[in-house]
């Protein structure tokens, strides 16, 4: 009779690493997972922003606050959400020139930091005033996602 114990030994070695595995790719899909919610508080003040602009929502100082408020707190977090281990997985959006294009990347999120700063310093009075510190803003957005997003479609 043959010795099965190599086998069951290779087996085992074979599930522990598995089992240690797991958590790495945990920590992946936390990553994306929080700038992914990030981007969702930022797309709704967008949307906020954009409502103002169509008309569909009046203006009020205290709305033009709250939205760059809540774009300027995710500009400070979101690069915080791109560790070397999470370039893939949890339906990410991610585009690989982040990682490829770090200076880049980090130039893109300094100017929407910059600039969600400078909109709510302004702290707009009226709307042409909102409109024009809004337009800044989400220029930011159109630039970013055209460098560092892949196409969802």
């Amino acid at each position: 009779m043959t010795d099965k114990r190599p086998f069951r030994f290779a087996v085992l070695a074979v599930a522990a690493a598995t089992i240690v595995a797991v958590p790495a790719v945990a920590a992946n899909l936390d990553a994306i997972k929080a700038r992914q919610e990030l981007m969702k508080k930022n797309g709704k003040a967008t949307k906020a922003g954009a409502m103002i602009l169509k008309g569909e929502a009046k203006f009020s100082p205290d709305k033009a606050t709250e939205i760059f408020t809540e774009m300027h707190e995710v500009a400070m977090k979101f690069g915080d959400y791109f560790p070397e281990d999470s370039k893939e997985g949890g339906k990410t959006e991610a585009a690989p020139a982040i990682w490829q294009k770090p200076d880049d990347f980090k130039a893109a999120l300094v100017k929407y930091q910059e600039d969600t700063k400078a909109a709510l310093d302004a702290a707009p009075k009226d709307e042409d005033a909102f409109k024009q510190q809004f337009g800044m803003v989400t220029q930011n957005c159109k630039n970013c996602h055209e460098k560092f997003r892949l196409d969802d479609k």
